[in-house]
């Protein structure tokens, strides 16, 4: 069995400290094939946070990949630093950045949502650029044939039913791409709440997978990150809580009412 944990939105500059030393402790007992970061591993995008989570990544006993998420560029009152060189704080985590992974029955894509510009006033939603999806359209096809295809990304390509939304641009058209290509799931943070949705595209069925928050902005769900485990070309997700209540699986919703 290939065991993954999805983990997001932990927002070092407000981390919870109890959570994100649990969930270190979680890698290191249980000793998973890999950690999917699905991006906002700071707060307000300032060298101490990503020094901070940086180190806290690099002690994880298990290969990393980051994705970016719109608090890891430096917001509007520096549009020097988010215009020109949006990413000059990354030096801690640069290898980890929208790392490819090839595992034991399932590859992990990345797929950045993020832009420094959009033509809307709340530059915190998704955007799929057609460059960024015409990268992970080719690592799909490059990838091992019979291995499951995870998309990681940090916006939730359509809305999953939560309190908070990410309103991606592009990201249906995106959806259907990846689908086609072969896509089983695209695993995503951004709005801080465990969900689990099941879509019909392409004549196949994606799941968009959401994790939590080991951030202290936590919305209606305590903090949590998910556990994917995969055996036999089929995966189920658990949502491991920061309680004494065991982990228990997201039981995945129909896209009855999901927005797309």
């Amino acid at each position: 069995m290939t065991k993954l944990f999805h983990v997001s939105d932990v927002h070092f500059g407000k981390e919870d400290p109890a959570a994100i030393r649990w969930f270190a402790e979680r890698v290191e007992e249980e000793r998973p094939d890999a950690v999917i970061m699905t991006g906002d591993l700071t707060m307000r995008a300032r060298t101490r946070e990503f020094v901070a989570g940086g180190a806290w990544l690099k002690s994880l006993a298990a290969p990393v990949t980051v994705e970016i998420g719109n608090h890891d560029i430096p917001y509007y009152w520096d549009p020097v630093r988010r215009f020109i060189a949006p990413y000059t704080r990354y030096a801690a985590i640069e290898r980890m950045i929208e790392r490819p992974l090839a595992l034991d029955g399932v590859t992990i894509v990345p797929l950045k949502t993020i832009a420094r510009a959009q033509w809307r006033m709340n530059w915190s939603k998704g955007y799929v650029g057609r460059g960024s999806l015409r990268r992970a359209l080719a690592l799909i096809a490059s990838a091992p044939k019979g291995n499951l295809i995870f998309i990681a990304a940090h916006h939730p390509l359509i809305e999953g039913g939560t309190k908070g939304t990410a309103k991606t641009w592009r990201g249906e058209e995106a959806l259907a791409a990846l689908a086609e290509a072969g896509a089983d799931a695209v695993l995503s943070g951004h709005v801080h709440d465990p969900f689990d949705v099941p879509v019909e595209r392409a004549g196949r069925t994606v799941r968009m997978i959401g994790a939590g928050t080991l951030s202290k902005r936590i919305r209606n769900h305590p903090a949590a990150f998910n556990e994917i485990r995969i055996e036999a070309g089929r995966f189920e997700t658990l949502v491991r809580t920061l309680s004494a209540a065991p982990a228990q699986p997201i039981s995945p919703v129909s896209e009855q009412g999901v927005a797309r």
